[in-house]
């Protein structure tokens, strides 16, 4: 079975989105495996982050994610990674169509509300950033 990790964003959070993402994920026959609400460390959102470090959106982005609580969760099911990507729609909120997450909710592409891993590889590399009890 795969697993994933999804985090709803602090903008996500303050607006009450929470059950409403987590339904769309069950809806489509994901389990939730594993959440917490908390406020990221700079740490972990530096090693989350790593492959982003000399972009110029990486300061705002760390900035952004420890502005306040993340809904962070591991999901599992069948192509769990690709379904999450799916549902969360694309990054850049002008690509996001309706019915996706993004599509449905998100305002710009900084305050895009919702993470997901992009790949098995990375997925396994979240979750054992996030939650290193299921590691």
């Amino acid at each position: 079975m795969e697993t994933t990790l999804a985090i709803v964003k602090p903008d996500g959070v303050k607006r009450g989105l929470i059950g409403e993402i987590l339904k769309r994920y069950e809806n489509k026959g994901l389990r939730l495996k594993a959440a917490k609400v908390i406020v990221p460390t700079l740490e972990l959102l530096e090693k989350h982050y790593e492959e982003h470090k000399s972009k110029p959106y990486y300061k705002p982005l760390i900035q952004y994610m420890s502005s306040g609580p993340v809904f962070a969760m591991v999901l599992e099911g069948e192509n769990a990674v690709k379904i999450v990507r799916l549902l969360n729609g694309a990054t850049k909120v002008e690509e996001a169509l309706p019915g996706t997450i993004r599509g449905d909710f998100a305002s710009s592409t900084t305050f895009n509300i919702i993470h997901g891993s992009d790949s098995i590889e990375s997925a396994k590399r979240e979750i054992a950033l996030w939650f290193p009890e299921l590691a």
